[in-house]
């Protein structure tokens, strides 16, 4: 009876080792598919030039500017963009806007989908915490805040904190 007790433990030993080599074997195929995806967004990134700081070193007003605009909220991204770029010029109300509420998973994958039109400054984004925020939901709007610029950070994306600090 002993001898089958011990049997059966090291079967469980052998099991749980097991199992833990094919959750090890996963996490890196995980992580081999994560960084073959981010490769590709930052070779997709590249048709967007570099930022020219002297296009929007000047601008102060959030609305004036016309790269594209990342509103943080407790749990999205209102994303605002300018339509029309070069091809379409804007009217006398002033240049017509998008806008678009993008969970922060997918805040990468939604930039990279924009059009070059839509970076006229190059790779640049603002980022600023919603003004729409509930106040006790702060640290969380800061927390996501600081997620995107590390996402924006992973992929050469250039940032401006709005209000500029």
């Amino acid at each position: 009876m002993a001898l089958t007790a011990c049997h059966k433990e090291e079967q469980a030993v052998v099991g749980a080792a097991q199992n833990a080599v094919s959750a090890e074997q996963k996490a890196q195929q995980a992580a081999q598919t994560a960084a073959a995806v981010r490769d590709s967004q930052r070779a997709q990134l590249e048709r967007i030039p570099l930022p020219t700081k002297s296009l929007y070193i000047n601008i102060k007003d959030a609305n004036a500017w016309a790269n594209p605009f990342l509103s943080v909220e407790a749990d999205s991204i209102l994303l605002r963009t300018s339509d029309g770029g070069v091809d379409k010029p804007a009217d006398k109300s002033g240049p017509h806007r998008q806008q678009a509420e993008v969970n922060p998973a997918n805040l990468i994958a939604t930039l990279v989908a924009l059009p070059p039109a839509a970076w006229r400054y190059g790779r640049v984004v603002a980022v600023a915490e919603s003004p729409q925020a509930n106040p006790k939901d702060r640290p969380k709007v800061r927390r996501n805040v600081e997620a995107a610029i590390q996402q924006l950070n992973d992929l050469g994306i250039v940032y401006e904190e709005w209000p500029a600090k």
